[in-house]
């Protein structure tokens, strides 16, 4: 039990450059608190002490801001950072080396009583506001954007943005730590698609123009270089 919380804190001094002592990581961190309550409540979940165990939850709850059901099952090396608002399900099930912002939600949409949550696979790093939703899995070394709406499996390797999720599956193997938590690096799926459609669009419009003196002055102009034009826009 001990060089499991020693696992714990080390995982927080790992991912977070701004903790400064695995004392402070152990006082002050609300994430590592929900990961240590639930090792409880999970130990009395599976033993069938069904109610002390969702009151010990609930008592985590309120002092986290971290709902995590007792029969949901953790990995070693599970990191929450900030932690508020996050919500993890009874059926969900996370790898190791898991990393989880605040607002993430692991969630089911069935009334089934079976498996009806998530599963994560190792070193996955899910944004902030990200919701996972059903009883999908989400492949090992893969990166949740921030606020996406997962309802489709996603493969190894891959990263998942939008709304619903667009799924990228990567070219790249993931580096020597295996942990991907760079969040500008998201590729705009839908944004890059238009903006190719425009471009051909626009050489068309070219092309009809000299033989037919089709102006094309009132067609949105493609980006240039991510940049769109406010006058296409009239701002």
């Amino acid at each position: 039990m001990f060089e499991s919380f020693r696992s714990d804190v080390r995982a927080v001094l790992g991912r977070d450059p701004a903790a400064r002592s695995g004392l402070e990581v152990a006082l002050l961190y609300p994430g590592l608190h929900a990961v240590w309550g639930h090792r409880i409540s999970h130990w009395l979940w599976v033993r069938g002490w069904r109610l002390p165990a969702r009151w010990f939850s609930q008592m985590v709850r309120g002092m986290t801001g971290i709902e995590i059901h007792p029969g949901a099952t953790l990995g070693s090396g599970f990191f929450i950072d900030h932690g508020m608002g996050v919500v993890i399900g009874e059926t969900a099930e996370i790898g190791a080396d898991v990393t989880l912002y605040h607002g993430v939600t692991l969630g089911g949409t069935s009334l089934n009583k079976g498996k009806r949550h998530p599963t994560i696979g190792d070193r996955v790093v899910v944004g902030a506001g990200a919701k996972i939703l059903g009883a999908i899995t989400v492949g090992a070394d893969s990166r949740i954007g921030a606020n996406a709406v997962v309802v489709k499996p996603v493969p190894a390797n891959s990263v998942v943005v939008g709304v619903p999720g667009q799924v990228v599956v990567r070219t790249q193997q993931p580096g020597a730590a295996g942990l991907d938590l760079n969040h500008t690096n998201l590729p705009d799926t839908l944004g890059t698609a238009v903006g190719q459609l425009l471009e051909r669009v626009e050489e068309l419009e070219e092309k009809v123009s000299v033989h037919h003196h089709y102006g094309a002055e009132h067609a949105v102009h493609a980006p240039h270089g991510g940049t769109w034009r406010g006058d296409d826009f009239q701002i």
